[in-house]
C-alpha cells in the first residue's frame, strides 16, 4: 500500500503500520491481508515522521492492526515524540492486546500524555461483539485492554460502527457505556464506509441510516442526558434530525471525501461531512437543505 505525503493541510495524516489484523471485521473498509510487511512500512514510517512539518497539530497510526508491531509500536510512539514534540497521536486499535497491561502501561507511558486511542465497540453483548469483529474472543479481551488503558488515565475513543447487527442495541449500549465504561473521553457512532466486506457482505450487513436513526437517537441522548461526551460520524446532516446536528462531525478523511451535485445548493455543505468517495453507492434519501 502506496502511503500519502504527510500534508500540513490535511485533517487526515496518518501512518499506515501493517495490513495485519487479529480481528476480522465483517464490515472492515480495508480487509486484512496475512503478509510480512511490519518492518517495511516501519522502515517507511521512520523516514515520514522525521521529515514531517514540526507544527502537525495530530498524526494517525493505523492499519490493519498497531499493536501486533509490540515494541516497534513503543518505539514509533518515542520517535514521535522526539521528532514532533507538539504532536497528538491518535492510533487506531481493536484494543485486544492491551489486555496486557505492561503492554498497556508502555503505550500510554510513551504518549507523554499526547495520545488518543480509537478502539471499537461492536456490542455491549459478548456474542455479538465477537461476531461482528470477527474473532472468538474479542470482547472479553477489547473491554479488559480498555479497563487496562483506563488506569493507566488512557484517553480513549470508543468507536460504534453501525450496521444492522448492531443498531437494535444502540441504547444497551449506551447504558452499558454509562455505567461500566464512563472513563472513556468520548464515545463516537459511526456510518460505515461500503467498501472492502461493508460491500462485499452488504446483504447481511448494510443498513440505512434512515432505519436506525430513531435507536441513534435515543443512544446519542442518553449519554448527552448523562454528561457523556458522544459525536456523530459519516452521516450527512440531511439525513439526521436537527437535534442531532449539534453531535455531527467532518470526519471523512479529506483525500476520500466528496459532495454530490445536489450539495451544492445546500445551506449546510461548509458544516457537512459529505460522503465518502470509496462507498460504491450514496446513501438512501440524500437532500439539499
Amino acid at each position: 500500500m502506496k502511503q500519502r505525503d504527510i500534508d500540513i493541510n490535511s485533517n487526515d495524516n496518518t501512518l499506515f503500520v501493517t495490513e495485519q489484523c487479529n480481528n476480522r471485521c465483517i464490515m472492515c473498509c480495508q480487509p486484512p491481508k496475512r503478509t510480512n510487511d511490519i518492518d517495511l512500512y516501519f522502515l517507511q514510517n521512520i523516514e515520514r515522521v522525521k521529515n514531517a512539518p514540526k507544527d502537525l497539530p495530530v498524526i494517525g497510526i493505523t492499519g490493519g492492526e498497531p499493536t501486533l508491531l509490540g515494541d516497534k509500536l513503543i518505539d514509533l510512539i518515542h520517535l514521535i515524540r522526539q521528532e514532533l514534540p507538539n504532536t497528538d497521536i491518535h492510533i487506531l486499535s481493536n484494543g485486544r492486546n492491551f489486555k496486557d497491561f505492561n503492554y498497556a502501561k508502555r503505550v500510554v507511558d510513551a504518549g507523554e500524555g499526547k495520545l488518543i486511542l480509537g478502539i471499537p465497540f461492536h456490542s455491549d453483548y459478548e456474542g455479538d461483539h465477537d461476531i461482528i469483529a470477527g474473532a472468538k474472543g474479542a470482547y472479553n479481551e477489547t473491554i479488559l485492554g480498555l479497563y487496562n488503558l483506563a488506569m493507566q488515565g488512557a484517553c480513549v475513543e470508543l468507536r460504534i460502527v453501525m450496521n444492522s447487527l448492531n443498531y437494535n442495541r444502540f441504547l444497551a449500549m449506551a447504558e452499558y457505556i454509562h455505567k461500566n465504561l464512563s472513563f472513556v473521553a468520548w464515545t463516537a457512532f459511526m456510518g460505515m464506509e461500503r467498501t472492502g466486506f461493508a460491500d462485499k457482505r452488504s446483504d447481511k450487513i448494510w443498513i440505512e441510516p434512515c432505519e436506525y436513526i430513531p435507536q441513534l437517537n435515543d443512544a446519542v441522548h442518553f449519554l448527552n442526558d448523562w454528561h457523556h461526551e458522544v459525536a456523530i460520524y459519516n452521516i450527512p446532516l440531511c439525513l439526521l434530525p436537527k437535534d442531532l446536528h449539534g453531535f455531527a462531525k467532518k470526519s471523512i478523511s479529506d483525500w476520500k471525501n466528496y459532495y454530490p451535485e445536489l450539495c451544492d445548493g445546500c445551506s449546510m455543505k461548509d458544516d457537512c461531512c459529505g460522503l465518502f468517495a470509496t462507498s460504491s453507492k450514496e446513501y438512501i434519501g440524500l437532500n439539499c437543505i
